[in-house]
């Protein structure tokens, strides 16, 4: 008897490598509400202002600069840990202990005596954890073949919900548990949560450590054995040439989908703690919602993604959920009209986290279609510089924008501009994929 065609879709989700990426998306992303969402909570309980967390918010664009060193990550070994663990797991090794001793050094720093090296071990922790990104998202794209890349992506995009809501509700919980009164700020209940945070790294090291090599990698080149000129050519100017002589001038189109393709959920996600926090919602409500339950309604949005992707194809599902993501930024106007409703922030964090999670098992699956994967790792992190470069620049300014025009204007400004992405998901849906 034949399988029913969804059943027979979801048994891709038992795959070994599939079901190998919901630990590396833990590691991958634990740290980045750590430098972003949680620490913009930490720093509006301790009364920075908030224009100063909207330029903070520029720590991010590290993620958006990785482009810049990703040829390195892609094919210069390191000593002696590329020999014991291969090409992917050394790096994810490296990047992965450097994430947790920036870490440590975060929790010992509190930002009102001294903001200046709470922002450096930020800005390690950004720069460590965007390596581990081109190196995870590289092996992930040589582990299986590609009608598998939209259940890597899916259950990558699990692991990584999970890390936030470890890294989102379980700091705030951490925090809230050692914080003697919400009316005061006090410095010793975040240094605990962000101690407990860095010892969960090793969850991401642990994993490297059992974690296989993909059998078809991209080659290692030796500055020695090609002498630097032509190891720069090849290392760092060759993955982008491949791109553009690929797709032509189709290419500028595909790159402008991906600058902007996330830009409504980027600009509101920067805002959306100091908002609850201004609401009046207290660390433990802020946990239980927005971070643990509204997280797991994007693993949900992921996993339904991830089936959309192999029944209706990439752009659709690509289309479908850049139209939920601006939509259900309209639901925070309701909310912020409300106040102090739990209800309404339970409604509002599912619909827009259930949205989020369905376009970002689509879009991961779209870039990882356009990668060549002789250069998996520089491509990647090409087309994910761009994706955030633009929506955190403007992200930035989000502080400044809520002081001069309000919650309810702002939040409806970034639905609006989510609006042309679907446009360009038209237009690029149309471009004919070369052979």
């Amino acid at each position: 008897m034949t399988a029913h065609p969804w059943l027979a879709a979801f048994k891709v989700y038992t795959h070994p490598r599939v079901v190998g990426m919901l630990f590396l998306g833990f590691s991958a992303g634990l740290p980045l509400l750590l430098v972003l969402g949680t620490l913009s909570f930490w720093l509006s309980e301790a009364g920075i202002a908030r224009a100063t967390i909207g330029h903070l918010s520029w720590i991010g664009l590290a993620y958006g600069f990785k482009f810049l060193w990703s040829p390195l990550v892609d094919r210069l070994p390191l000593p002696l840990l590329t020999r014991a663990l291969g090409k992917r797991r050394a790096w994810l090794l490296l990047s992965q202990v450097c994430i947790a001793a920036a870490l440590l050094g975060m929790a010992n720093t509190d930002p009102v005596v001294n903001l200046a090296h709470t922002v450096f071990f930020a800005l390690a922790v950004a720069f460590a954890s965007a390596t581990q990104d081109i190196a995870l998202d590289a092996y992930r794209i040589e582990a299986v073949e590609t009608e598998k890349q939209g259940a890597m992506a899916a259950t990558y995009q699990a692991g990584y919900r999970i890390a936030m809501i470890t890294a989102g509700a379980g700091a705030l919980w951490i925090a809230a548990a050692f914080d003697p009164s919400e009316a005061t700020y006090d410095f010793r209940p975040w240094q605990v949560a962000y101690t407990a945070m860095a010892a969960f790294m090793g969850v991401g090291i642990l994993t490297t450590l059992v974690i296989r090599e993909p059998a078809h990698a991209a080659p290692l080149t030796r500055i020695r054995d090609q002498g630097f000129l032509r190891w720069l050519a090849t290392s760092f100017v060759q993955p982008f040439v491949e791109f553009f002589a690929r797709f032509k001038w189709q290419a500028l189109l595909i790159l402008a989908l991906i600058a902007v393709y996330r830009i409504s959920d980027v600009v509101m996600g920067v805002m959306s703690n100091p908002f609850y926090q201004e609401m009046g919602f207290t660390k433990d409500e802020v946990a239980t919602v927005s971070k643990v339950y509204g997280v797991i309604m994007t693993i949900a949005g992921a996993g339904l993604g991830g089936l959309l992707v192999m029944r209706m194809g990439v752009m659709r599902t690509l289309f479908l959920g850049a139209l939920l993501s601006a939509a259900t930024n309209l639901l925070f106007v309701w909310l912020a009209g409300r106040g102090h409703d739990v209800s309404a922030l339970v409604f509002t964090v599912s619909a827009d986290n259930l949205s989020a999670g369905i376009a970002s098992s689509a879009f991961v699956a779209y870039l990882s279609g356009l990668v060549n994967q002789n250069f998996s790792a520089t491509q990647y992190a090409l087309f994910t510089s761009v994706m955030l470069l633009l929506p955190k620049f403007i992200a930035g300014f989000s502080g400044e924008f809520v002081d001069a025009y309000g919650w309810a204007n702002f939040f409806t400004g970034t639905a609006m501009i989510g609006l042309p992405v679907l446009v360009l998901i038209w237009l690029a849906g149309r471009v004919r994929r070369p052979d």
